[in-house]
């Protein structure tokens, strides 16, 4: 899961027109937003690796995961407007985003003492 936080936090910096394109029009500063979640993400993914701080960052996960979700609704709401093909992809993602946050809750456990 590190490596996966990892990957898509570097990914923001990267490719930032594909998520700036998916900042809610609500939203002031898009830029400083994509860097920001892209930075918590490679952040946590780091603080998943020790074992101290992995609870810690698996929360800030589930957090982080909660907080972008509205950006996920506006790239589904956008690909109907477009009529675009990737519309049942963007369909798929909500789920997804339900699927990470329960990965990401099984990091929260502390573990048994055996």
């Amino acid at each position: 899961m590190a490596l996966f936080y990892l990957a898509a936090g570097l990914n923001h910096f990267i490719n930032k027109s594909a998520y700036l394109s998916i900042v809610p029009n609500f939203l002031p500063h898009h830029l400083g937003i994509v860097y920001l979640s892209g930075a918590c993400e490679f952040v946590f993914g780091l603080l998943l690796i020790p074992s101290n701080t992995r609870r810690y960052a698996a929360w800030a996960i589930i957090a982080l995961l909660v907080a972008v979700f509205p950006a996920n609704i506006k790239m589904m709401l956008d690909s109907w407007d477009k009529g675009s093909l990737q519309h049942w992809a963007t369909l798929i993602r909500l789920p997804v985003q339900v699927l990470l946050i329960g990965w990401a809750y099984m990091f929260t456990k502390v573990p048994s003492r055996r």
